[in-house]
């Protein structure tokens, strides 16, 4: 059985309700908020390893609540929404979000995919230390035990996938990782033309690390093929 906490954030009763039961019923730790403000107090006072968080939602909406979630931890969040288009995947994942539902689901779908984050989210070192867990490049640390990342002593937030993407990379300095390659060990599904995706991500992280992200120094583009970690002196 789970042991994890999980925060489910939503205005609808019947909604917290319907999660919970299958949630619950997979051993999970269960916290619940109707609106952005109560799940960030809720994060203030307790330890949350995964978020479902709607984005229609009163008081503080879903997107605004992830920006602040991720100003401050890295736990999964998945976001609930009853848009269906491209454009408000691409929005809620380029905030911060690990991945989306579109509403209606199917609860069962909601929980494999937080099983899936909170299995990567535990394997990639957010909470197990891997043996010689601190990778150093010039002013950048990596420290995969504590999934914190530093540059020049300053602590940098990295949402889960960002940090599995830096890591992948790190741990192969000079090797060249192509978007489908990237894709289908960070996303752990096979790789359906989300180059655009990756781009995104990639372009999160070096505005995040690089002194000058459009010269960057540690992650570098190799046309054509993907893009590699470079160590600097």
């Amino acid at each position: 059985m789970a042991t994890e906490t999980v925060l489910l954030v939503d205005d609808e009763k019947e909604i917290l309700q319907l999660l919970s039961i299958y949630f619950g019923n997979e051993g999970y730790r269960l916290l619940t908020a109707s609106d952005g403000e109560q799940a960030l107090e809720t994060l203030g006072r307790e330890n949350v390893d995964l978020v479902v968080l709607d984005v229609m939602m009163p008081i503080l909406d879903g997107i605004q609540t992830c920006i602040k979630i991720r100003e401050r931890y890295n736990m999964p969040v998945i976001m609930l929404s009853a848009k269906g288009q491209d454009m408000d995947k691409i929005t809620g994942l380029s905030i911060g979000a690990d991945d989306y539902v579109a509403k209606p689901f199917n609860p069962l779908e909601v929980l494999a995919r937080a099983k899936s984050q909170l299995r990567r989210y535990n394997r990639l070192g957010a909470k197990k230390a891997t043996g010689a867990h601190e990778i150093a490049a010039d002013e950048l640390t990596v420290d995969t035990a504590s999934h914190r990342v530093t540059v020049e002593g300053t602590e940098i937030h990295l949402t889960p996938r960002e940090f599995a993407i830096l890591e992948m990379l790190a741990r192969n300095p000079g090797q060249v990782f192509s978007t489908e390659q990237i894709y289908a060990k960070v996303w752990n599904e096979p790789f359906m033309e989300s180059a655009n995706t990756v781009m995104v991500h990639v372009r999160k992280i070096r505005e995040k690390i690089e002194r000058d992200p459009k010269k960057p120094q540690y992650i570098q583009t190799v046309w054509g093929v993907g893009y590699k970690f470079i160590p600097t002196d």
